[in-house]
């Protein structure tokens, strides 16, 4: 997770075991029963980062945004490096409006991991969403280069028609 010296492998190998049930619980779609887990471990380890970001995972799932924000932002401040986190920030924060925010994270990741295809496919739906089309294309097309599943492949190919359907309308609303 962190490429400190100074941080205990054994310490970050009990951080991850102790959230396992809850991730299983994730994975499980038991949500509500994964925020009762993720709470119990913060409660005995209020620094540990995957629980953080899990129970941002959990809150998006359930709808509360909000809270997945905070979780995700707690999971950063102890772990910077955290490229998971990052891009789900990236994404609530798109979702909540704050395109300014979501821009900031998803660069940060970018920087991170220069070719990541989550970090590229965030950035591209960030671009959108502040109607920067250009930029949202860029992203969305290095995106697909990586050779995405093929559900988000389609969505972003739809999207990326999308986008150039609207550039050909308003370049015929220019001419009029």
């Amino acid at each position: 997770m962190s490429s400190d010296k100074n941080v205990d492998p054994g310490a970050d190998g009990r951080k991850w075991t102790a959230v396992e049930e809850a991730a299983e619980l994730l994975h499980e779609e038991r949500f509500r029963e994964a925020l009762t887990e993720l709470r119990t471990v913060l409660e005995s380890d209020p620094k540990n980062p995957y629980a953080y970001y899990f129970l941002g995972v959990a809150f998006f799932e359930v709808g509360e945004l909000e809270a997945s924000r905070d979780a995700y932002t707690a999971c950063l401040r102890l772990a910077p490096a955290h490229l998971g986190a990052r891009v789900a920030l990236c994404h609530v924060l798109r979702l909540l409006g704050d395109t300014r925010g979501a821009l900031r994270e998803g660069l940060v990741a970018l920087s991170q991991a220069p070719e990541d295809p989550d970090a590229l496919h965030a950035l591209g739906l960030v671009y959108h969403a502040r109607g920067e089309d250009v930029s949202a294309r860029k992203y969305l097309e290095a995106f697909l280069a990586t050779g995405p599943e093929f559900e988000v492949a389609l969505e972003t190919r739809a999207l990326l028609a999308q986008i150039g359907g609207a550039a050909e309308s308003g370049e015929e609303e220019d001419d009029d």
